[in-house]
């Protein structure tokens, strides 16, 4: 179970960290031509955007970081959880739009973001 959660923790980290980066790096005009999926910054105050990228970098630090140190290692699934409430918006962004493809991506992004919350918090603690 351990190695289970690592690999989801790394494909997690990885997705948001390039996600993040790329809301942070790029302009919301540039930000929404990379693929059909990207539209909903339309509907976002103006660095919407940019909060949510720094908000993928923090918890991509804070699913890493803490074990990789081996201080406070409680913020890995508190990390989770924020994710888990990222794309709780997400989805809802997605369902009112009926971007129905990417409501299901999210739901698979939200649904990993869960189990790492759950094996962390519950299955197999740090610590």
């Amino acid at each position: 179970m351990n190695t289970a959660l690592w690999i989801v923790t790394a494909l997690l980290s990885l997705g948001y960290g390039v996600g993040g980066l790329a809301m942070l790096i790029m302009s919301p005009t540039r930000f929404r031509n990379i693929s059909s999926g990207q539209h909903y910054v339309d509907d976002l105050p103006r660095n919407a955007t940019k909060v949510i990228g720094v908000m993928k970098l923090l918890a991509v630090a804070g699913m890493l970081l803490p074990p990789l140190l081996g201080v406070a290692t409680w913020l890995v699934p508190l990390a989770a959880l924020g994710l888990v409430l990222l794309m709780t918006g997400a989805a809802t962004v997605r369902m009112v739009r009926r971007e129905w493809v990417s409501f299901f991506g999210d739901l698979v992004y939200l649904s990993l973001a869960a189990f790492v919350a759950w094996g962390r918090f519950v299955a197999v603690p740090f610590g």
